[in-house]
């Protein structure tokens, strides 16, 4: 494990929301929740005023608005992220070669490999450097935590937050980890941290002083041997440039089970469709088709069937769907649906001609009551709070709100003062759906840019404040 702390972990802060309220000046300051928002709906995330009510993510929708009934609810706009995403990210590869995404809003850094630091002092001014572009650029804040390994990193970023930076100094990293929760280490989810609970085990420094041998007999030779090493503060993993996707899939949930068989069909036909056009757009195929199936008592099911070879074919990848659903009982009503593909290549096999024949089908069946979060990106059949909008009179504009035949719109832009608030029939011709406004960065009136920053983050003198 290196012996400097250049090895930097971004996380966005509370990046949904966050994106929603730079985009929406009427939420700024104000609670925002993102998420699915049928009854089945669960928060993808809460902004930081919403999280003062208790709101979090994972929780379901419902149990967020009865502690938060007056926050804004939106569904997620995974288009926009991903833009910010990628401005976020182009700062990061303007750092080093070597960043590993996580997420659109997390990543790893290794600064040394970029020449950005090689010591704690030039760690701590690329930080606080790049949380600077990040605000100049997207106008949003993230996190960092630099420390010698990606766990110590991604624990320190943590505790930056919201929008600061934490620097692990070499030397310390026992003493800061002993005190904290066994949940804070990677792989420790709730089973295997009640299991070391009961054996005694609540803190890292109790993990440490039990001893390999006793982590061993209680979790097994792989994760024992992995969460003493952790415990005391050993990490060799490098910072994996780009990882490849290994396989592209969507899938939705629904607010209703459905019960009708030819409407499934339908679904996966529709999802297969959005599938092939996400490869497409990737510049991939791929030779195993996976359809994915959640019924009515949160069973999931998944069956796959691989081809001959890689295809992009709409036609294959939907009649490969529609075998596999075949294989499938619907009987009692479905709440998820997906549509994959892996095994993925940079080409497609040209000869398509019986394609199916030969085709190896695998089954796969997955018991448990989690319930994912809703990603859709369907064309809405309905006005959805959170949507982006145009009036032939008004401009542009967002959703708050549908029902009874009428959808309430606030017309605002990311640059604009809070904008008023009208009502139209669903049916208005004048309105129609839009796609999202970029965040526009502030004009050199309203910012001088980026101030010079001193080791800590702070303005150097004679520059403005740094970004709290």
């Amino acid at each position: 494990m290196r012996t400097t702390p250049t090895i930097l972990h971004l996380d966005m802060d509370a990046f949904f929301a966050q994106a929603e309220q730079a985009s929406k000046p009427s939420l700024r300051g104000k609670a925002v929740v993102v998420g699915g928002l049928g009854p089945r709906g669960v928060v993808a995330t809460a902004s930081y005023e919403a999280r003062v009510f208790g709101v979090h993510s994972a929780m379901p929708m419902a149990q967020a608005r009865r502690l938060a009934p007056n926050a804004a609810y939106l569904v997620p706009r995974f288009a926009f992220y991903r833009s910010i995403s990628e401005q976020v990210m182009s700062l990061l590869r303007a750092l080093s070669p070597l960043v590993e995404p996580l997420s659109l809003d997390e990543a790893f850094v290794d600064l040394e490999a970029g020449g950005a630091a090689w010591d704690g002092a030039s760690a701590r001014l690329a930080g606080a450097k790049l949380r600077a572009d990040i605000r100049a650029v997207t106008g949003l804040t993230g996190s960092v935590g630099l420390a010698a390994s990606k766990m110590l990193a991604k624990i320190a970023s943590e505790q930056a937050k919201p929008d600061g930076l934490v620097l692990v100094e070499p030397g310390t990293e026992r003493g800061m980890l002993g005190p904290m929760s066994v949940r804070t280490l990677p792989g420790v989810g709730p089973a295997t941290g009640d299991h070391l609970r009961r054996a005694g085990i609540h803190t890292v420094e109790e993990i440490a002083e039990a001893g390999e041998a006793e982590l061993v007999r209680l979790l097994g030779r792989a994760h024992g041997h992995a969460l003493h090493a952790m415990a005391l503060a050993l990490d060799e993993r490098p910072v994996v440039a780009e990882r490849e996707a290994k396989s592209i899939s969507v899938e939705d949930t629904y607010d209703v089970d459905i019960h009708d068989r030819p409407r499934v069909g339908l679904e996966v036909q529709r999802l297969a469709d959005r599938c092939v056009r996400r490869l497409r757009a990737a510049g991939l195929s791929g030779r195993t088709i996976v359809l994915k199936v959640r019924r009515y008592d949160f069973s999931t099911l998944t069956r796959s069937e691989t081809l001959r070879g890689p295809t992009d074919d709409l036609s294959v990848v939907r009649e490969a769907a529609a075998r596999l659903l075949d294989a499938v009982d619907t009987t009692g009503g479905v709440r998820l649906l997906g549509v994959g593909v892996s095994g993925l290549a940079d080409y497609t096999q040209e000869d398509l001609f019986a394609q199916a024949a030969g085709a190896r089908v695998e089954t796969a069946e997955e018991e448990g009551p989690e319930e994912p979060v809703p990603r859709s990106e369907t064309v809405e059949r309905h006005w959805r709070a959170g949507r982006d909008v145009r009036h032939t009179e008004f401009g542009h504009g967002w959703v708050q709100g549908s029902g009874l035949g009428r959808v309430t719109v606030r017309f605002e832009t990311p640059c604009s003062p809070p904008g008023r608030v009208k009502t139209f029939r669903l049916d208005d011709p004048a309105l129609e759906p839009a796609d999202p406004l970029p965040l526009v960065r502030p004009s050199p009136l309203e910012t001088a840019g980026p101030a010079p920053l001193a080791a800590d983050g702070a303005a150097a003198p004679g520059g403005p404040p740094a970004p709290d």
